[in-house]
């Protein structure tokens, strides 16, 4: 079998997505935000590039799994809540994933990765998927921060961080050979994005720069996964088809580094640092209305022009000049076979 038919039969029926804390592609049924004593409008923001409306992604249009899916030549896989009214789409893929949640439980009441893993578990039980068919895909697993954002909300301890960190990994681990054993062969798992350049942390320096404790938790992290995975295709015996890292990590830093001196075609960010959509205060949210319905939020004209859309997530043009560095380029060469 030659490599073009190859990867379309390895990689064109569907896709298995699990998402674990990547907010920018949830379920849509509820927003982090809600619980706030004030309003919240999505209507008038999510969703303003693209389809116009919101869609469940928390961005103004596309976000990674648009364009992973679209490298793929696929549509983007749809949420499993919507796998009943939408069940002609459940062949092209399954978005297994909750906003806010994480490797463990986290302050969001949403179910963890685990429990995500037994809803596809479920649908292999129940014949919605065999066998043969994970065999011909592919998971794409995303831990974005969320369990060290509980860890800390919870007042946990400097002195047993590392403890709780070792414990992550190695659920995570528990997780990925799971997903493994139910028939998935190409599994990859993001790196750790730089938390602390995200907007809500970069306010307090004016969004000039970036905190440098948040990053140090980064670099732990991001030293540790490639033992995991290391670990995970050693046990699995995946020599010839093995589980990647995709480097959101140094795909991020690549567009922050990028200034007026950049030579290249994709779009730049004279702010990277600042959002298009931003409370007007502590305590206020992109979307946020207090009881008289006045906006407490600030919202740029274009937000092609920035880089983040709100406190955590990038726009549309942020995700695809992610998408297109060298860096996650070449995770994804690796992920889908292509070196």
């Amino acid at each position: 079998m030659d490599t073009l038919n190859y990867l379309f039969s390895l990689f064109c029926f569907f896709l298995v997505c699990f998402f674990s804390g990547e907010q920018e592609v949830v379920e849509g049924r509820r927003l982090p935000w809600t619980s706030s004593p004030f309003g919240f409008r999505p209507k008038m923001l999510f969703g303003i590039t693209f389809p116009g409306k919101p869609s469940g992604r928390f961005s103004d249009g596309f976000v990674s799994t648009d364009y992973i899916a679209g490298c793929l030549g696929m549509k983007t896989p749809i949420p499993y809540r919507w796998r009943e009214q939408l069940s002609e789409r459940v062949k092209d893929g399954l978005n297994i994933a909750y906003g806010g949640t994480g490797v463990f439980d986290t302050m969001v009441a949403e179910p963890n990765m685990t429990t995500q893993i037994d809803f596809l578990q479920q649908l292999l039980h129940d014949s919605v998927y065999t066998k043969r068919n994970l065999k011909t895909s592919v998971a794409f697993v995303s831990v974005a921060g969320n369990d060290y954002a509980t860890y800390n909300a919870k007042n946990g301890s400097a002195q047993d961080f590392p403890a709780f960190m070792e414990s992550l990994m190695n659920q995570l681990m528990v997780n990925l050979k799971r997903i493994h054993d139910m028939g998935v062969r190409k599994i990859g798992i993001t790196s750790l994005l730089p938390l602390g350049c995200l907007p809500r942390n970069t306010a307090p320096f004016s969004f000039q720069h970036c905190d440098d404790t948040y990053n140090a938790l980064v670099d732990l992290h991001d030293q540790l996964l490639p033992q995991v995975v290391n670990i995970l295709n050693q046990q699995t015996n995946t020599s010839n088809s093995p589980s990647f890292i995709l480097d959101l990590y140094n795909a991020f830093w690549t567009v922050f580094n990028r200034n007026e001196t950049y030579q290249g075609n994709d779009p730049t960010f004279e702010k990277p640092f600042e959002p298009c959509c931003f409370g007007v205060s502590g305590g206020f949210k992109c979307g946020t209305v207090d009881e008289n319905g006045e906006n407490k939020y600030t919202l740029c004209s274009d937000p092609r022009s920035k880089f983040f859309w709100d406190g955590v997530h990038p726009t549309e043009q942020g995700w695809y000049v992610v998408y297109k560095t060298p860096a996650f380029q070449n995770s994804l060469k690796q992920f889908y076979g292509l070196t």
